[in-house]
């Protein structure tokens, strides 16, 4: 896929931050778009923004741990627009807290979102876009689906996970010769309100300080804001990247990721002992 113009993309998690990104920048280059998302405010004003690129704009809130509503909303994008070309699975949430003290209703909370939302949003599009002739999956994975940090764990497993996934229905794809494809992104930090919205554990809370001491060390480290994120994913999928890196400290992650893994995890380690006494 050379160009998204006249195609139809379906975007999850599209009421902020790289969905909404994503959304406007697709509208901007001519795509018609099916979006999803929780949020009813911040879904009704992106559709509001994209709608005055002159495309077809439908939405629905949904809740991508639901299979049932995904498959239904899959079908119901193909009912609205007549076909789909692309799905960006991009809905996530965050979570902090180490192993012992997390609960398994929060690990379950994420892993259902993260996970199986990527999952559903595949296995539900994946007809449709074969159908259409032209397809192509955009999976969210993260930099934390590259290497391991403490208090992710949860993150960490989902996003290793989309990462495995994806990586081996690209290989099923091509070896069946279909005319769908699919990435994998791993963006670094990127100002979003992931972490304002994230679930944190008292066991996190107590190295950070405060939750806002926490969100105020995420924006130290996002690097890169929504809409150029949104345009170097756009950049992989029409080149038709296995793997695409968003963002520069995606690129330091990369390459620790390549390192015996006591290096980057012994300095990890000292790092939070300092900080620790």
């Amino acid at each position: 896929m050379k160009d998204v113009s006249g195609r139809v993309a379906a975007v999850t998690g599209a009421a902020s931050g790289i969905g909404r990104a994503l959304a406007m920048d697709l509208a901007r280059r001519g795509a018609h778009l099916a979006l999803c998302d929780i949020d009813d405010a911040g879904l009704a004003e992106t559709v509001a923004q994209c709608e005055g690129f002159g495309v077809k704009v439908t939405s629905q809130r949904l809740d991508v741990a639901d299979r049932e509503a995904v498959y239904d909303w899959a079908d119901r994008v193909v009912e609205d627009h007549g076909k789909v070309n692309l799905i960006f699975n991009n809905a996530g949430v965050a979570l902090g807290a180490n192993i012992e003290s997390m609960s398994y209703d929060d690990f379950e909370w994420l892993m259902n979102i993260n996970f199986w939302g990527v999952v559903y949003g595949t296995k539900a599009f994946l007809p449709h876009l074969k159908a259409s002739g032209e397809g192509h999956i955009v999976n969210l994975s993260s930099v934390f689906g590259l290497i391991s940090i403490p208090s992710q764990s949860a993150y960490n497993s989902a996003k290793f996970a989309v990462r495995g996934f994806t990586d081996a229905l690209r290989m099923e794809l091509e070896i069946e010769g279909a005319k769908v494809s699919c990435t994998t992104i791993h963006p670094g930090g990127i100002k979003t309100n992931i972490a304002r919205n994230a679930r944190m554990d008292p066991s996190v809370l107590a190295l950070a300080g405060s939750e806002e001491e926490a969100h105020a060390m995420f924006d130290k480290v996002a690097f890169t804001s929504p809409k150029r994120a949104a345009r170097q994913i756009l950049t992989a999928v029409l080149r038709d990247r296995r793997r695409a890196l968003i963002g520069p400290d995606a690129k330091v992650f990369d390459l620790l990721a390549r390192l015996p893994a006591g290096f980057y995890q012994g300095a990890i380690v000292r790092g939070a002992r300092r900080r620790s006494r």
